[in-house]
């Protein structure tokens, strides 16, 4: 079907590629205020960019949908897992976290995995990461950590004493730096990339039970990852290279899938389990909770208008639906305010309402309302306003009231083990790094990669006092990590000196040469 071009209130235009102007005859004219199209295209282009997150900037993204392949009655009510074989559709969005929209997404980071899943009661939203654990488990540094991984205020780099002071000044985070300086850090692609929850989330039923669960997403097409050397190559070369991989796939029809478990825990299993199921930063051994099968996830399109639908895409753990609820984890509490305030921030008040975020069913909110950017009747005449739950307002009269679903009792625990959190870190923090460390002695090579990129970033720092603490943290996880990190920075540091060295003295040289001269 043919189309002409108009303005945005759809005035048809004889051209969109040419300005009003009165010529002189010899190639000059005066452009005239008068020509609306020039106008709008000049202001429309100096605001096409919203803000930019302020952490997950880069990131690839498709559609697919979400297959229930298990039976999970007996563990929740959600419609999305209620039958074997009910699809629902999704959104994924991969990202970096520190870098900037334009930067190398092969840079070593944590991903994030922001995936939404349109179902029949409503969206629902999964904010997970490619690493089980998380560097805090206090929200109030969630802002220092993610600065402490961006650029120094005055050098405008990122400055390796920033970065490595605050990970010794908040140590129960070493577990996922373990992670985060293995291969692990640099995925292959995205296709082969697992995800995990991190946090404890509960699944519900409408007789008020519930369990504590964690979600894992296990890539079918095999884990790989890229040694520092590759992913600095394509940094270089192909800087998109994770984005191009994923786009790639799905055009050729190869597309990528998933399965997805959790893990369940009782509440008197929880009550009893060995670590605080709340704390971030600490795995449920799968020895103690296996994974229970739930589905299956499958990309298979690509985004029509990245900007409209993966740009404009918004995420938050708060985003639930009956069935799946939260914890007294105070990481996810805090992540429940944070992120739909930075949509409100970057997009608008009313940015659910975009085709990107809105949900598949109706959604009635009239105390939601007006604003910029309102579409639809703005739910016309209805009231928007609220009575008590003992006197409904006379014009609408459609009231739910949702279920509780924790006991007194076992609120109670929830608190106790809430308020346990505080900045004191035991020697109980560095157990499950320690694992880690022998778990990659399994793989071939896989610690001597760790050592030489910790190594590379540890490096950088200039304080001789802070370069001791980092060892000393390393030393809690395992003296000979510990030890081999402390002589492959010092074999750096000379041999960055000796470099110094070997230009000032060729430098002083040819100076001298050119004096004889």
């Amino acid at each position: 079907m043919s189309r002409q071009y108009t303005l945005a209130e759809g005035q048809p235009q004889p051209s969109n590629s040419s300005s009003v102007q009165l010529r002189n005859g010899h190639g000059g004219g005066h452009v005239l205020l008068q020509d609306t199209q020039l106008i709008e295209t000049l202001a429309h282009f100096s605001r096409e960019r919203i803000p930019e997150r302020v952490v997950h900037a880069k990131a690839a993204g498709a559609y697919g949908y979400f297959e229930a392949t298990h039976d999970v009655s007996d563990l929740t009510d959600a419609s999305f897992l209620n039958t074997i074989g009910k699809k629902t559709k999704v959104l994924l969005r991969v990202s970096t976290v520190g870098p900037e929209r334009g930067s190398a997404d092969t840079i070593r980071d944590v991903h994030g995995w922001g995936m939404k899943l349109y179902t029949d009661e409503g969206n629902l939203d999964w904010v997970f990461n490619n690493t089980a654990v998380f560097f805090i488990r206090d929200p109030i540094k969630f802002p220092s950590v993610n600065r402490a991984h961006k650029r120094h205020p005055r050098t405008n780099m990122p400055d390796a004493d920033m970065f490595w002071d605050f990970h010794v000044g908040n140590p129960e985070g070493t577990h996922q730096l373990l992670h985060l300086f293995s291969d692990r850090g640099t995925p292959a692609s995205i296709r082969h990339l697992n995800a995990y929850s991190g946090h404890t989330y509960t699944f519900t039923k409408s007789d008020g039970s519930f369990r504590y669960i964690k979600v894992h997403i296990k890539t079918r097409q095999g884990v790989k990852n890229l040694t520092a050397a590759e992913a600095t190559r394509l940094a270089g070369t192909d800087p998109d290279h994770l984005v191009r991989d994923l786009f790639d796939a799905i055009e050729a029809k190869n597309y990528p899938q998933w399965d997805i478990f959790v893990q369940v825990l009782e509440p008197e299993q929880a009550e009893k389990f060995n670590i605080n199921i709340f704390d971030m930063t600490k795995v449920w051994p799968h020895a103690d909770v296996p994974l229970r099968p739930i589905g299956r996830l499958t990309l298979d399109t690509n985004p029509r208008n990245y900007f409209a639908d993966i740009e404009q895409a918004a995420f938050s753990p708060s985003n639930m639906v009956p069935g799946w609820g939260p914890s007294a984890d105070p990481m996810l509490q805090a992540r429940m305010f944070a992120y739909p305030d930075a949509a409100r921030y970057r997009l608008g008040v009313n940015y659910q309402q975009l085709p990107t975020n809105k949900a598949v069913v109706p959604v009635y909110v009239p105390t939601q309302r007006d604003g910029f950017m309102t579409f639809g009747d703005n739910y016309g005449d209805d009231p928007n306003y609220v009575n008590s739950m003992l006197r409904p307002t006379t014009f609408k009269k459609n009231v739910v009231q949702a279920a509780t679903t924790l006991s007194e009792k076992h609120e109670k625990w929830t608190l106790e083990m809430a308020n346990a959190f505080t900045t004191t870190v035991t020697p109980e923090d560095y157990v499950q790094a320690t694992a880690l460390w022998h778990v990659l002695g399994r793989e071939e090579g896989h610690q001597d990669h760790l050592v030489e990129n910790l190594a590379d970033s540890i490096a950088g720092v200039t304080h001789a006092g802070l370069l001791q603490e980092v060892y000393k943290v390393f030393a809690n996880v395992d003296k000979q990590l510990s030890a081999r990190i402390q002589a492959a920075v010092e074999a750096k540091k000379k041999g960055q000196a000796d470099k110094v060295n070997a230009i000032a003295g060729s430098s002083g040289t040819d100076k001298h040469a050119m004096h004889t001269k």
